[in-house]
């Protein structure tokens, strides 16, 4: 049976143009004589009968013409759509009026019933519509309906897009069953066929009741807020979900089936225009010598792949871990950015190695993204926070001003913000040591905050990716948690752009949006794998750890919050600032208790240098305990 199949299927293949012109030719001759045997009630007079039969051959040679002319021999059945019908009727109704003007002017034969031109009109546009029909249907419903079914999140214009090219190519094997949106108006209503069954408040009669096998999202023009709160409500459901790219990932406006992918975290989160003009950064970086530190971490490698794209004449890469050194100097040599690379092993304590760095180099900008930043970890080794975090700093940008650098670019945190961790109270030291180096040098000083990012070394979501692979649970400190979430190449672009507004001894902060429930992003990352949280996967809530806040902020209550020219990036003034001479007295007093490894009097530096500074009343832990 099915090499009978195949055989007829190529049979039509090869003959399909013979074959429609003389379905066409037998259509037009079949609509004639009906249209005459309607006019005369089933009963045909002989002279009528022999007028139809001697004018048929010209009526066919009009007609066969004017489908030529009209492309209706060359078009596919199973897409036939508005165009193809309006084809169909323009080729008819023109053929009927060629053939009444021929007949009743030309020919001069006025027994020809004037009526004919009419219900023959009618009904060629009936069979030639009616025809392709069949083969529509099948290919939209019969052969759809066979395919996944799918549940449509948004009937907007990208939900539209999407089931029009589901029914016009069913080797996806999707079958479009319903739509769920928002606007609860459009209940009820059906695109192409398929209805509107409710808003998401819906979902949990929806799926169960339709059969639902996966879900799209088809809001490219949504707030990763509504993703979220659309996530939250189909968390009970083990089905997979997908979504359509967005907007600003659609050149031509045009959402296709090819188009859809698995929902990420990413898409959970607030994302940055890419409309961004590069030409200010360029203008910075462009020709000039660069100096990266800590260039082997997730900011600082992100950072050398975005500089070198804008053609440096110099990138140094400068970092004391030779693996992830040695990882980023690779790749920017296997893409074609590794010819004016400079790579150098060292610590940025290390003042003689770094003096003679900038002798060697002479760098012109400088970003400083080189940091221990993990804050459980600090809190019990404040000794060492304060030798990488704050004498680093203090010696990096020493070299800084004494070699001319024009431009020197602290990454800091926002953890320097009303710090309850000696991580973050360090990062506001060292913002307060380039602060006062700016007032008194050549080099422009500037430092920019950001919160947590997706993706860096040791963040809390390859630890929760991991942990699910593992099979749970996967554990959150505290319910109420949040934090603000960024993916690592949008801040560096922003970063980037920071640099470039100037201005001596100024702070940036990133928008990164809202802050984002630690729990809801591990419920979410559990849903993404295909998994229900706290069924297939449990949660486990273990306490805040030492130093760390249930909420970061990214303005401080001593500081004014002010617009700059980008809309993602405020400016911050301090309204409250140590006396230099007691900033430096402290700074070697702290240097000089971490070298000795006396933390007790680490925290006495850090709480006169900064008044709002609160430590974690988490008791302190081992190593083993975080």
């Amino acid at each position: 049976m099915d090499y009978l199949r195949a055989s007829f299927s190529k049979f039509i293949i090869r003959h399909r143009l013979p074959l429609i012109v003389l379905t066409n030719f037998v259509l037009i001759a079949l609509s004639n004589y009906l249209a005459f045997w309607l006019r005369f009630d089933g009963e045909i007079p002989p002279k009528s009968f022999e007028l139809m039969k001697d004018m048929l051959p010209v009526l066919i040679l009009i007609r066969a013409s004017l489908f030529f002319v009209y492309h209706l021999y060359r078009g596919l059945w199973r897409y036939t759509g508005i165009w193809e019908l309006w084809s169909i009727l323009s080729a008819t109704f023109i053929g009927s009026t060629i053939f009444f003007v021929l007949t009743h002017f030309i020919l001069g034969i006025p027994a020809y019933p004037r009526s004919i031109f009419i219900i023959d009109s009618i009904l060629l546009v009936f069979f030639l519509g009616g025809i392709r029909l069949p083969w529509r249907i099948y290919r939209e419903f019969i052969r759809t309906a066979k395919g996944k079914r799918v549940l449509i999140y948004g009937a907007g214009d990208a939900g539209e897009m999407i089931v029009r090219d589901m029914k016009n190519h069913p080797q996806y094997r999707y079958n479009p069953i319903g739509f769920v949106d928002d606007d609860g108006a459009k209940a009820g209503q059906s695109i192409h066929g398929v209805p509107v069954l409710g808003t998401r408040n819906s979902l949990s009669s929806i799926i169960p009741d339709r059969r639902v096998e996966e879900v799209i999202l088809a809001i490219p023009s949504a707030e990763p807020c509504v993703v979220r709160e659309v996530l939250r409500h189909l968390e009970p459901f083990n089905i997979p979900i997908k979504t359509t790219p967005n907007l600003r990932d659609i050149y031509d406006e045009k959402v296709t089936v090819g188009q859809i992918r698995k929902l990420a975290v990413e898409d959970l989160l607030t994302r940055m225009p890419v409309s961004l003009d590069l030409t200010p950064v360029r203008k910075m970086l462009e020709g000039k010598r660069v100096l990266v530190t800590g260039a082997g971490g997730s900011i600082g490698g992100e950072l050398c792949r975005q500089i070198a794209k804008l053609n440096p004449c110099e990138l140094i890469l400068y970092d004391r871990y030779e693996n992830g050194l040695h990882w980023i100097a690779s790749e920017l040599t296997r893409n074609g950015n590794g010819h004016n690379m400079r790579t150098i092993v060292g610590d940025i304590t290390d003042r003689i190695l770094v003096n003679q760095i900038f002798r060697t180099h002479t760098p012109d900008v400088v970003f400083h993204a080189a940091a221990h930043k993990h804050v459980p970890l600090m809190e019990v080794n404040p000794c060492e926070a304060i030798k990488n975090n704050v004498t680093g700093t203090r010696v990096l940008a020493k070299a800084a001003v004494a070699c001319g650098v024009g431009k020197f670019v602290f990454i800091s945190s926002d953890k320097a913000v009303n710090p309850t961790s000696v991580m973050g109270a360090s990062k506001r030291v060292a913002e307060m040591i380039i602060t006062t180096l700016a007032d008194h040098s050549m080099t422009s000083f500037v430092a920019v905050r950001f919160g947590n990012v997706l993706g860096s070394k040791g963040s809390v979501v390859p630890l929760f990716l991991e942990q699910i692979k593992k099979g749970g649970p996967v554990t959150v400190t505290d319910p109420k948690m949040q934090r603000y979430f960024m993916l690592i190449p949008e801040a560096v672009q922003l970063v980037l752009y920071a640099s470039t507004m100037g201005g001596d001894a100024l702070t940036y902060v990133l928008r990164m949006g809202d802050q984002i429930k630690v729990s809801e992003m591990a419920r979410n990352l559990i849903r993404l794998s295909g998994l229900i949280p706290d069924v297939d996967i449990p949660i486990v809530y273990t306490g805040l750890r030492p130093g760390e806040k249930l909420y970061e902020e990214l303005v401080a209550n001593d500081e004014i919050e002010e617009p700059s020219t980008i809309q993602q990036i405020v400016k911050i003034r301090q309204t409250r600032q140590p006396d230099s001479i007691f900033l430096r007295k402290k700074v070697r007093e702290m240097e000089r208790a971490s070298s000795l490894g006396d933390p007790e009097r680490v925290i006495d530096c850090l709480k006169a240098l900064i008044a709002n500074y609160k430590q974690s009343k988490v008791p302190a832990a081992s190593i083993e305990q975080l």
